[in-house]
């Protein structure tokens, strides 16, 4: 106390005034951290509000913007085009069936228009612009949402061939390169939004097959594309939806592909496995869909919307509590982590060495 105080002071410690007064000196040096502190939580809350004020502001008038949406037969794509709807927008749906073109077609109003849509075919992509641009009247695309997707076949990676691969690739991934390109000039003359549909396993790859890895692939297209053409005041958006009930996570086709993908193994492969680990790797799939899938489809729809409205969107959108509170945090921790912990939830094959 000795040196400092006389410091503070400027005089030696000769009467109690003296010692007071040093006292009250280390007393006000033991308010300066709080009062920064203090100065740091109000810049947090501060920015806090802003970013929430900011977020909340929305786009004056939507009666006069088109919005196109692929995959629109069942699940994100049939309900988010019911509410675009109901809100005022010009709706055109892309359905890959007539049964689920007209089916939505009956549940809307004259405010949402349908087409015949094969992502996975340029022919049909084009002519969807086609007709695209001729419901537009010339006024260009305000909205695209990439939701058109699949995932079987997934499972271990040994039990996929090639084309395995590939026909889940050709929807989820290049089915959104090839759509929105095609669209990109009708979207520029609108200055409008783009809506790419991803998945939390697009952020942490977590089984084999070709969805983790066209999801992964969108994250990166988006990513690109936003830096590239936000000169053209064209939004990207990414939706990063977690487990939700829709025809993706049905268990029906899982299993049915899952039996197709063992049923070819050579036996070789198959015996290093075993029939408990298939017979476990099935009940596991059955126990995710069956807990961890949400019903409420709204979650998400509710993120497109704001992508599409919002006056400053958001460039991702994670979706449902398990995206928020499990799989965006586990996809930045270390890989040995995640790792283990999906090694302690998998069956281990018949000859595993470890």
């Amino acid at each position: 106390m000795g040196r400092r105080s006389h410091e503070c002071l400027g005089k030696s410690l000769s009467s109690p005034n003296d010692v007071a007064l040093v006292s009250f000196c280390h007393q006000r040096k033991g308010c300066v951290a709080p009062m920064w502190l203090y100065a740091v939580l109000a810049l947090a809350v501060l920015w806090v509000a802003v970013w929430l004020w900011r977020d909340s502001l929305v786009i004056d008038k939507v009666s006069n913007k088109y919005v196109f949406v692929t995959g629109c037969d069942s699940g994100f794509g049939n309900l988010l085009c019911k509410k675009l709807e109901r809100r005022g927008f010009q709706v055109l749906a892309g359905c890959l069936t007539q049964k689920g073109a007209d089916d939505l077609q009956r549940g809307t109003g004259p405010n949402l228009k349908t087409i015949l849509v094969d992502v996975t075919d340029a022919a049909s992509v084009k002519m969807a612009v086609q007709w695209v641009q001729k419901e537009t009247g010339g006024k260009g695309l305000w909205g695209l949402v990439n939701n058109a997707g699949r995932s079987v076949p997934m499972g271990p990676t040994e039990w996929m061939r090639t084309e395995d691969f590939h026909s889940t690739l050709r929807v989820n991934m290049m089915g959104v390169i090839e759509t929105t390109l095609a669209f990109l000039p009708l979207i520029k003359k609108a200055r409008g939004r783009i809506v790419n549909v991803a998945s939390v396993l697009g952020r942490l790859a977590a089984n084999g097959g070709g969805y983790c890895i066209s999801k992964f692939g969108v994250e990166s297209f988006s990513d690109c594309l936003r830096r590239d053409i936000h000169y053209f005041g064209i939004k990207v958006s990414i939706i990063e939806p977690g487990f939700f009930k829709t025809a993706v996570t049905s268990l029906e086709p899982i299993e049915k592909e899952l039996h197709r993908l063992w049923n070819q193994l050579d036996p070789e492969i198959r015996d290093s496995y075993g029939e408990k680990y298939f017979e476990k790797y099935i009940k596991l799939q059955r126990f995710i869909m069956n807990t961890f899938c949400d019903p409420d489809l709204s979650k998400v729809t509710n993120c497109m919307i704001h992508a599409l409205s919002a006056k400053y969107p958001r460039t991702r959108y994670s979706a449902g509590w398990d995206a928020k509170f499990a799989w965006i945090p586990f996809s930045y921790a270390p890989a040995f982590i995640v790792d283990s912990m999906l090694s302690a939830v998998l069956p281990r094959p018949a000859q595993s060495c470890s």
